[in-house]
């Protein structure tokens, strides 16, 4: 018996997200649980982008990549991108394993790649997500000022055979959350350069001025150090 089949039906409710041949997927959100329990527009953003000629043009099809979806929540970003052929490893918190399961069975039928969900908190060990993947995909991971440390030492981790990341968030211009992104800017810096996806290289429908998808490359490749 797997995790998903403790989960309280009557405290779930579906988005659906319409992909670009048409078909969906449905993603199941829970009334109850932390701010991963829902889909949130800025993995919308991304999910879309995934889809696009300007995501084809820099990255290449999707199709037998091998991803990572940090933070992964519901999983529907990550659950996209397995649609269309990646074989994805969606991580998170041990409380949120249950909802990505749950999302993996339920869309199974039309998942072309393979899915998978684990535990992954950031800064500890990550010796069992090998082979790394070749691209980490994140949104609005970054919300509070003591987490960011460690998810930048996992970001690195992760990427220190050359994997590319792509990160997306919505601007929040109040409380903890922008002196969290302030940080996690200063700690990225040293070892990845930087590069916003241009706004019409998105979907012309799910974009905003507000959600900006982020490209991080390493710097000096695998052999960057990761910070302490």
């Amino acid at each position: 018996m797997t995790s998903e089949n403790n989960m309280d039906a009557s405290q779930m409710y579906p988005r659906e997200i319409e992909c670009e041949d048409g078909t969906c997927l449905t993603i199941q959100q829970s009334y109850v649980g932390d701010v991963g329990c829902v889909v949130w527009d800025a993995a919308l953003v991304l999910s879309k982008y995934l889809e696009t000629k300007g995501f084809d043009r820099r990255f290449g099809e999707l199709k037998k990549r091998r991803l990572l979806e940090i933070g992964a929540g519901t999983g529907a970003t990550g659950l996209v991108a397995c649609k269309f052929g990646s074989d994805v490893t969606l991580t998170d918190l041990e409380e949120f394993v249950p909802l990505m399961e749950l999302n993996i069975k339920t869309n199974l039928s039309a998942l072309t790649g393979t899915a998978t969900a684990k535990i992954l908190k950031w800064g500890e060990d990550i010796g069992e997500f090998n082979p790394l993947p070749d691209l980490v995909l994140m949104s609005d991971c970054v919300y509070y000022p003591e987490a960011v440390q460690p998810l930048v030492k996992t970001l690195c981790d992760l990427s220190k055979d050359g994997a590319d990341i792509l990160g997306c968030y919505e601007e929040r211009t109040i409380g903890q959350n922008a002196e969290a992104h302030q940080l996690f800017d200063k700690l990225m810096e040293p070892h990845f350069s930087v590069e916003e996806i241009p706004r019409e290289d998105l979907d012309p429908v799910y974009n905003s001025d507000e959600i900006h998808v982020m490209w991080y490359r390493r710097k000096d490749g695998p052999t960057q150090d990761q910070p302490s």
